[in-house]
């Protein structure tokens, strides 16, 4: 009994640094948060600027405040989400579809890549307008206008994914009488997943900006709408919020597939 109580105390002592080593990584985020506060609050004081030009943190929160009370912010909060979350739904079922074609393919592929690749020479701003025009200043058109800006990563990261698979494990399972489906569900699809989860996290973050983008254009409700009636109005704090909430929701949806990512991963594994 005696001899096993160095051994315990030695276990205690090994898993203090990991554990402390763990906190620490999560303690990151709030410092440079409040780090990031703190230098704007000094430049505000430092070149006391008014309100219309560049708020205090503290005039920003009480617009904050104020603007949630009303529901004003979440009106126009829920309305980007939807568009953003509608228009990254549409994408992902695009992006693996025509990605997966692409990879097993290679007459496909070079048919399709040298359009997708010119595609990217047009930014979405200058396409939004088209898009609103014929489709309408509707939910459809944010829709189209967010799975636009957020389909070429998913699409990438899938060609990318599965292109990266050894031939000899699709060649192994086939000869062990593997369908094509099986293959796709027990071989590509678990040595696919950390890849093509960097499109995933970079279609989300981009979803809220075509989102945007499509508000901006033409819109009366979501962030970017209420960011055009705040320049309007000019009321800086206001479109600090909206921006402020913006921020939030993007790191929001890349915590979630952060997440998701580590729970499938390691399932699969």
């Amino acid at each position: 009994m005696q001899n096993s109580l160095p051994l315990q105390r030695t276990m205690i002592d090994a898993t203090r640094p990991v554990r402390r080593r763990f906190d620490l990584h999560w303690l990151g985020l709030p410092v440079a948060l409040l780090g990031l506060l703190a230098l704007w609050q000094a430049v505000v004081s430092w070149g006391n600027y008014r309100a219309f030009i560049l708020p205090a943190p503290s005039q920003v929160w009480e617009r904050f405040i104020a603007t949630a009370a009303s529901g004003l912010l979440w009106r126009h909060t829920s309305a980007t989400l939807v568009e953003a979350l509608g228009g990254f739904g549409i994408a992902l079922i695009l992006g693996l579809t025509l990605g997966y074609l692409l990879a097993h393919s290679p007459w496909l592929d070079r048919a399709f890549s040298p359009i997708l690749a010119a595609s990217q020479a047009v930014p979405v701003v200058a396409v939004a307008p088209l898009i609103i025009l014929w489709f309408g200043p509707g939910l459809q058109s944010k829709l189209l206008i967010a799975a636009l800006i957020t389909f070429l990563p998913i699409l990438l990261s899938t060609v990318i994914a599965l292109r990266g698979i050894a031939p000899e494990l699709r060649e192994m399972a086939l000869i062990s009488g593997a369908s094509r489906w099986q293959i796709l569900r027990y071989v590509e699809s678990s040595l696919a997943l950390p890849v093509l989860f960097g499109g995933v996290r970079t279609g989300l973050a981009l979803a809220t900006t075509g989102a945007v983008v499509g508000e901006f254009v033409a819109g009366r409700e979501g962030l970017g709408a209420l960011i055009n009636i705040a320049r309007g109005l000019f009321d800086t704090p206001l479109i600090f919020v909206a921006l402020l909430t913006l921020a939030t929701m993007t790191l929001l949806f890349y915590l979630l597939a952060t997440l998701l990512e580590r729970l499938l991963v390691r399932w699969e594994a």
